[in-house]
C-alpha cells in the first residue's frame, strides 16, 4: 500500500522553483537547514521564541507549510494555523496537504480526506464572525 508522498518529497520537488521565486526554503532536518520565524523577542532584539516553517518569502510576508501523513489525523493542520497566528511579519499562509491519506485500519485500507477536512476548518475559521485571523490562507491539495 502506498501512503503517498512525504512532506520532504513534496518540498524537494518544489524547492528550486520556490527558491527562484524568492522563498527561503528548508534545506534539511539539521538546525542549520531549518527556516525559523520569530514570535517573541528578548534582550537586544534576539528572538527568544521561534517556530519552524517549510518556506518563507520575506518580501511577500508569505509562509508555506507542507504536510503529509499527519496533516489531519496528527493535527498538524491545527498547529500550522495557530503558529502562523503569532509569527512575526506573516501576512499570508499557504498550507499544502494531501488530497487523501491512505492508512490501514482493521485490516483494510482507509482514506482520510485531508484536503476536504482542512478546507472545512479554514471555511469555519475565516467565515465566522467571532474571530478574525491576521493572515490570508491558501489551502493546496496535492
Amino acid at each position: 500500500m502506498s501512503k503517498g508522498l512525504t512532506s520532504d518529497d513534496v518540498l524537494s520537488v518544489l524547492r528550486d522553483d520556490l527558491t527562484a521565486l524568492g522563498f527561503q526554503v528548508e534545506q534539511g532536518k539539521t538546525a542549520a537547514g531549518k527556516i525559523k520565524r520569530p514570535v517573541f523577542f528578548g534582550e537586544n532584539g534576539v528572538a527568544d521564541l521561534q517556530y519552524e516553517i517549510d518556506a518563507f518569502h520575506p518580501e511577500w510576508r508569505c509562509g508555506l507549510e507542507i504536510e503529509a501523513g499527519r496533516a489531519w489525523m496528527g493535527n498538524a493542520v491545527y498547529r500550522d494555523l495557530i503558529q502562523a497566528l503569532v509569527m512575526v511579519e506573516l501576512d499570508h499562509l499557504i498550507l499544502a496537504v494531501p488530497n487523501g491519506y491512505r492508512y490501514q485500519s482493521g485490516g483494510k485500507t482507509t482514506v482520510s480526506k485531508d484536503y476536504e477536512n482542512t478546507c472545512a476548518v479554514a471555511d469555519a475559521l475565516f467565515g465566522h464572525s467571532r474571530m478574525a485571523l491576521p493572515y490570508r490562507l491558501v489551502v493546496v491539495g496535492y
